[in-house]
């Protein structure tokens, strides 16, 4: 791949720039919607937060996966008629039921915070709020980044299957991708630090055949994939034929539940399974933010403010919405 020459000191300057305005905005962001401490004192003697961290530690303690669940929870909630637990509802026809939240889990883990806040202060916290804190509790016991979220938010009262075409598909292009990310609200780099959320990430062979058996109609495999590393998951993952749809890690093995940059540093040796995720590392637009999030200085702070500014998106506040006492239904 060609690059320009330009100075790495240059080069430098110009990402402490991005970096900069992108911080900047964020927290304005949030802070114009959203509140630090919110909770504080209207849940006669509990701490809302300690009880959504002790429910996660617990939970993390024979389920490790969890953070996962959540992470995948937050963004196709958050990116699909804004952060408002719209995906919890059951119920025909609703986000819950799409084919791509096919694979969301935790939903239980929901279940159980509400139901000891709701014992607690009933009609006082959110589902979606307990989304993102735990989500947030999740990453930093699994070697992320610890950091404060913003709360206050709102139930939604709505939930339709056919609006969760807004995310992105595991195939998607770069260009594409960065276009529906732009539509709600993000550059390219806030979607190439929330797209590390993979580093604790699962895929299934369905959805990745192409790549392995027919890139593109070609009848073969995708070229830009590492040879040895397709040939592990022809052989051993997703072998033709299967009758089981395996599941596909999108991070080395060996770091699948630990929030850390490998997944950056797979997609630079040409071993993501997604599309989207090779992409990431393949566009020239994109390329280098792959190279500079495989730090994790620069990678946890940009994932911290992208991820508090995905969950500040088209958040519901004051009178609107409901607060739900169950998170699967509306009141």
């Amino acid at each position: 791949m060609h690059y320009s020459a330009v100075s790495s000191s240059s080069r430098f300057a110009a990402v402490v720039v991005v970096v900069a305005v992108v911080l900047a905005s964020s927290a304005v962001f949030c802070r114009a919607q959203l509140a630090n401490n919110y909770y504080a004192g209207k849940c006669n003697n509990t701490n809302v937060e300690a009880v959504i961290l002790n429910a996660v530690k617990a939970r993390l303690s024979w389920e490790n996966k969890i953070v996962a669940g959540l992470l995948h929870m937050i963004f196709h909630d958050c990116f699909v008629q804004g952060c408002d637990a719209s995906i919890l509802l059951d119920g025909p026809g609703t986000e819950k039921t799409a084919v791509q939240n096919t694979g969301i889990f935790a939903y239980d883990l929901i279940d159980d915070i509400k139901s000891e806040l709701e014992a607690a202060c009933p009609g006082v916290v959110s589902c979606a709020d307990i989304i993102v804190a735990a989500t947030r509790d999740a990453v930093g016991m699994c070697g992320g980044p610890s950091y404060a979220v913003q709360l206050g938010r709102r139930d939604g009262m709505s939930s339709v299957s056919w609006k969760c075409s807004d995310l992105p598909a595991p195939h998607v292009d770069i260009p594409t991708a960065a276009a529906m990310f732009a539509n709600k609200g993000f550059n390219s780099f806030e979607m190439a630090a929330l797209m590390g959320a993979h580093t604790v990430g699962v895929t299934h062979c369905s959805l990745i055949q192409d790549r392995l058996y027919n890139f593109n109609g070609t009848g073969a495999a995708d070229p830009s994939m590492d040879p040895a590393y397709c040939d592990i998951l022809q052989k051993y993952a997703c072998p033709q034929g299967q009758s089981f749809d395996n599941i596909v890690y999108l991070d080395d093995p060996n770091s699948i539940l630990t929030f850390d940059t490998s997944y950056y540093s797979q997609i630079t040796k040409q071993r993501a399974a997604l599309g989207v995720d090779q992409g990431l590392g393949d566009d020239p637009s994109t390329a280098w933010m792959v190279r500079y999030f495989a730090d994790s200085n620069n990678f946890f702070p940009m994932f911290v403010q992208a991820i508090n500014k995905l969950a500040a998106v088209e958040v519901l506040t004051g009178t609107d919405g409901e607060i739900r006492t169950n998170c699967r239904a509306t009141n």
